[in-house]
């Protein structure tokens, strides 16, 4: 405790003898830190915008559209065109262990959606009730999605992409209201939450009028889906499920399960874990353009320790010609160059804080900006600051300490 006072006696009057180049350096080490936060602060929020972006279609899914085939199979020319009906949905839900849900779609680019005089021309889709999971059509709150009854009773309900729900129906309820979809009265039931989506594969979501398969089927009287889509029971299993796609579908419509080109398969599983590593190496490069402008200011506290070990070495001689051990010396030096940093890092923390905050109240309509996300400080972020932080102060006190500690009494005496 006593040995504490002495150092805490020693750093304040050192303080007063240089407070200009202290005060610089503090406001270096305050910069630096700012610095890597805010780097590291919007690579986060990069990352987690892309990634709702990307989940926004669905986590952990495979798109299945049929193809033609490229090889020759049992007597079968190569050419034949693949298409799903919609049994296959449990055709291929029901021979696998690999494949947990499965759901199916039919699409109409446009489609004539009509409430009292507001009309718009829109993609109609028709899905199962799987679809809520598995491509996150999360109703807002007060609506639903369809179930499985609406499905057995083709019932007229709809369900209303964002955008559509605002166009059709502006600041009104849209829920238990009746719309015309070609001429026909279907009641809406939900509407989907604003989705910010970056993954599609037939527009966005937002802009969907989406009602049940097997309403789809009896009022368009389409036989064939425009597409399957599944979700591995686990995402190791990404890679044996879609070799049980291949072999499952190969025997129903006769191709070669080897023959790549009879499916055309979106991977989503494979895509999301790509781009994870692309974005680890964004905040890795942001963190080291962090981490540089910080050691920069580290270079000046070990400068400032430095000068003090030149300006205080009769002191220093004195100390260790009355018994002062080496080890003293070292830590008195080090206490010093952290306790710098350490305040320079607590204020780069504060200024971190109080920018991040303001930037996330901001309100941000361009598409550009949004896509960019808001700066994300997380408990990673400033681990890694901390720990940034602290071997600069350690190393830029261990050195100039180090020759504190080795300075001879004797010679350190005729000093001036």
């Amino acid at each position: 405790m006593k040995k504490t006072i002495i150092l805490l006696k020693l750093y304040l009057s050192d303080f007063k003898k240089q407070r200009k180049k202290i005060f610089l350096t503090v406001m270096a080490i305050a910069w630096g830190t700012v610095s890597i936060i805010l780097l590291l602060a919007f690579g986060e929020g990069l990352k987690l915008q892309i990634e709702r972006g990307s989940n926004s279609l669905g986590k952990g899914i495979v798109i299945v559209w049929g193809a033609r085939t490229s090889k020759p199979f049992k007597g079968l020319p190569p050419g034949k065109y693949i298409q799903f009906k919609p049994e296959d949905i449990d055709f291929l839900k029901n021979r696998t262990d690999f494949i947990g849900e499965v759901g199916g779609e039919y699409l109409i680019w446009r489609s004539n959606v009509q409430y009292k005089d507001k009309m718009v021309d829109q993609q109609l889709a028709g899905v199962t009730p799987s679809y809520l999971d598995l491509r996150n059509f999360i109703p807002e709150m007060g609506g639903r999605f369809f179930n499985q009854e609406d499905m057995d009773f083709k019932r007229r309900v709809v369900f209303l992409g964002h955008k559509i729900a605002k166009d059709l129906f502006a600041d009104e309820s849209p829920i238990g209201k009746q719309i015309m979809i070609k001429g026909i009265p279907f009641t809406v039931i939900g509407v989907m939450v604003d989705k910010n989506q970056t993954n599609m594969y037939s527009g966005p979501d937002n802009e969907k009028v989406i009602i049940p398969l097997t309403t789809f089927q009896t009022l368009i009287g389409r036989l064939y889906l425009s597409n399957i889509i599944y979700k591995p029971k686990k995402v190791e299993y990404s890679e044996s499920a879609q070799k049980e796609l291949y072999r499952i579908f190969g025997g129903k419509y006769k191709f070669d399960p080897e023959d790549k080109q009879a499916l055309s398969v979106w991977d989503t599983i494979e895509n999301q874990k790509i781009m994870r590593n692309i974005l680890l190496g964004i905040q890795i490069f942001l963190g080291i353009i962090g981490g540089l402008t910080l050691l920069v200011a580290g270079v000046g506290v070990a400068n400032i320790m430095y000068v003090t070990v030149r300006r205080r070495t009769k002191e220093i001689g004195v100390k260790m010609a009355l018994g002062a051990k080496a080890k003293y010396i070292l830590w008195e030096f080090i206490f010093e160059s952290v306790s710098i940093s350490f305040i320079g890092g607590a204020l780069g923390f504060l200024i971190s804080g109080i920018i991040i905050k303001i930037l996330r109240g901001i309100n941000i309509e361009n598409e550009a900006l949004i896509f960019l996300g808001k700066p994300t400080l997380s408990v990673n972020i400033a681990l890694a600051t901390v720990i940034v932080l602290g071997m600069i102060a350690f190393w830029s006190g261990f050195f100039p300490s180090r020759k504190a500690a080795k300075i001879n009494p004797a010679e350190s005496l005729r000093y001036e």
